[in-house]
């Protein structure tokens, strides 16, 4: 018989299964990622480091995220590990929550591996928490069972509750840790007074057995396989534009260049594999830099956007799209930049603009399709366009001076020469 409401109505069951389906939004690994680092960064937690690693636990590949934030209680973790639960609209405006859908936790840890552990301690209490698919599985459960332990932090003994001691005989027989002794151990790999540590196993295999993200290749780095990258050259080709080079932006396949643009301000620094994460600013490494303002007609903001041109690779090119700080979309194309002339108009053209006013998509990889959206990527466009225009009268400007200047050097030598 389901559990009964206050009101005596009975409430509604989440299969086991929809931890999967609920993480297939996530079609890039890296966008899974980046939720647990939303997660540390926001309001409420406010880590001011996050270290990312790749382990092995008892044999197991694992991944790890352990950070130096303000941990959480029992009841705080158990509402994390459910679903639409969030506490995170009540920043300063300064710092705003990127997370609002009360989901990213479970989307992007089950997107990464099929179980995880979360150990977190808030100074007084240390809590243990598993999410786990395949205990569900072995157990034949109906529902999303979450086991949950609490320990006094003092002592380490074991706080009893309706369900602790059932909860941690869970964990012990279903997961990756076997005694109190190794789960306390954890707790202690949190340096700090209050944190958290997410622990995720069974991890994404691709079709030939092999770990999703390679871990060999760059021993600072989580990478994408070739495969990946021939797949994202397609796509490019698909919905890019077809008269530009396509060169993978390297945040396409390495965690640790999307990290390092992730923020425009970062708050929480990024240790990925024992290595802290350089910050790049986007709009500090751009040439013929030009500020405009984008006024919304739907909104009373007024929107810096910043313009310039890439001097790395002036292949890669497009509007970097911004909402509460967090990247959403990268590289994309508007104005001139979509047509697809030999003229190869706008190409090395950079933006930067925070789109507060928009609403992002579930995995935080694209903004709803709105009206709104649109009108934006047209006003993007018709200044995008006036910069270029701009640019490109500048440098006919600056060939005619170099022009005139050869012109004057040679009438010079021709003087000089009839002279002698």
């Amino acid at each position: 018989m389901a559990r009964l409401s206050e009101h005596g109505i009975r409430l509604s069951s989440m299969s086991p299964s929809f931890l999967n389906s609920n993480s297939t939004s996530h079609t890039w690994p890296f966008s899974a990622v980046s939720e647990l680092i939303d997660n540390a960064s926001d309001p409420g937690v406010s880590a001011k480091q996050i270290w990312i690693d790749v382990v092995d636990e008892d044999g197991q590949l694992c991944l790890t995220f352990t950070d130096n934030g303000s941990g959480m209680t029992p009841n705080k973790l158990h509402k994390m590990l459910s679903f639409g639960f969030t506490e995170k609209g009540s920043g300063k405006a300064s710092h705003q929550a990127i997370g609002v859908y009360g989901n990213g936790f479970k989307s992007g840890s089950m997107r990464l591996g099929r179980d995880a552990l979360i150990f977190t301690k808030n100074g007084g209490c240390q809590s243990v928490g598993m999410l786990s698919q395949t205990y569900l599985q072995n157990i034949k459960a109906q529902a999303v069972i979450v086991p949950i332990v609490p320990f006094n932090q003092q002592t380490n003994s074991l706080v009893v509750t309706e369900d602790s001691e059932a909860s941690l005989a869970a964990i012990l027989q279903h997961s990756l840790i076997t005694t109190q002794e190794q789960i306390h151990s954890h707790f202690d790999s949190i340096l700090s007074k209050k944190g958290t540590k997410i622990l995720i196993w069974n991890i994404r295999r691709a079709k030939d057995g092999k770990p999703e993200v390679d871990f060999e290749t760059d021993v600072s780095d989580f990478r994408l396989p070739e495969v990946h990258n021939d797949e994202l050259k397609k796509c490019l080709r698909t919905f890019g534009s077809p008269r530009a080079k396509h060169d993978v932006p390297d945040i396409h396949y390495s965690l640790k260049a999307y990290l390092s643009i992730l923020y425009l301000k970062p708050r929480t620094q990024i240790i990925l594999r024992g290595q802290k994460i350089p910050v790049k600013l986007v709009s500090k490494r751009l040439k013929h830099i030009e500020h405009d303002v984008y006024k919304p007609h739907f909104s009373k903001e007024r929107v810096k956007v910043t313009f310039g041109l890439n001097p790395k690779n002036k292949d890669q090119y497009g509007i970097m799209m911004y909402h509460r700080n967090r990247l959403i979309k990268a590289y994309e194309k508007v104005g001139c930049q979509l047509k697809a002339s030999g003229q190869r108009a706008g190409v090395g053209v950079i933006g930067i603009i925070e789109c507060n006013f928009l609403k992002p998509a579930h995995n935080k990889q694209d903004f709803e399709y709105t009206k709104e959206y649109r009108l934006t990527l047209g006003a993007l466009g018709l200044k995008l366009n006036d910069y270029w225009r701009e640019v490109e009268e500048k440098k006919a400007r600056e060939r005619e001076f170099q022009a005139v200047e050869r012109d004057e050097n040679v009438d010079k030598l021709d003087a000089e020469e009839e002279k002698n």
